[in-house]
């Protein structure tokens, strides 16, 4: 397994990554919300952040993007959730950063299990996302 930084070429394949993992974790929004935001993440989001990926023999399996100390988000392919690439992701950016935040939400409840599992503490809640949606997002962080 290798961690190395995102290449434009990897955005259809991190795109479908993320659709994938989003309408298990994320089935709380539409699917109209889950393809804007799609749109959104292949042309903003993966070109603009600190993207890193991990990849096993040419297959990339999920990434992690930052923005600063801030972890914009973590996926991983759905196939191959629970067998650590994310808890790997995570301590990658964490040796990279010393400290980091995030925020989840409270709904998906398997990604806040996650995080409390690597030690991150719950420093805040609000009621709606950054989109203004109405689904309470939970504020995270955790030193290394």
């Amino acid at each position: 397994m290798t961690i190395r930084r995102y290449r434009a070429d990897d955005t259809l394949r991190l795109g479908q990554i993320w659709l994938e993992a989003s309408s298990l974790s994320h089935a709380f929004f539409s699917p109209d919300i889950l393809k804007v935001q799609h749109q959104q993440v292949c042309d903003l989001y993966l070109p603009h952040s600190e993207t890193w990926v991990l990849e096993t023999e040419g297959k990339l399996l999920g990434f992690v993007g930052l923005i600063d100390r801030f972890v914009g988000g973590l996926f991983v392919s759905p196939e191959v959730q629970g067998s650590g690439i994310g808890r790997l992701l995570m301590m990658h950016a964490l040796r990279m950063k010393g400290k980091l935040e995030l925020d989840v939400y409270s709904l998906n409840t398997g990604a806040v299990a996650f995080y409390n599992r690597l030690e991150f503490q719950e420093t805040g809640r609000r009621p709606t996302d950054d989109q203004g949606y109405p689904f309470e997002v939970i504020r995270m962080k955790r030193s290394a």
